[in-house]
């Protein structure tokens, strides 16, 4: 595999509820999701520049959302800690204590969003 090549091209995270899921990302994250409607369905998007992986906030009947499924990290800023003080504000329920990885690869924790979607969060550091 090539420097410039990812592996996660790009990630879609369900929802039952488009707006109530919309607003736990945007809080917990704090960002402002871009909305737009994509084959009919409501999507909210992720900003992200090229090379980074991007991803969405989707509604579709085709997908449920789920907490035993694949899981997705996304990159907490400024750090885990931070970013899971903002969870259960947003609505979401934090999964266990922050792991410290080692070689000194980060840290990651573990959330349930409002929909029902289990996530991590990886960040180099925490503190």
């Amino acid at each position: 595999m090539s420097a410039s090549s990812k592996v996660v091209a790009w990630f879609e995270i369900p929802s039952v509820n488009f707006d109530r899921a919309v607003h736990f990302y945007e809080t917990t994250f704090d960002v402002k999701l871009n909305r737009e409607e994509f084959g009919g369905q409501p999507i909210a998007l992720f900003g992200y520049e090229e090379p980074a992986t991007g991803g969405a906030i989707i509604h579709s009947p085709s997908m449920t959302p789920s907490d035993d499924g694949v899981v997705v990290y996304l990159n907490a800023q400024p750090n885990v800690n931070a970013v899971l003080a903002r969870v259960e504000r947003a609505g979401g329920k934090v999964d266990g204590p922050v792991i410290k990885l080692p070689q000194d690869i980060g840290y990651i924790a573990f959330f349930t969003d409002t929909e029902g979607n289990r996530l991590g969060l990886h960040s180099r550091t925490n503190g």
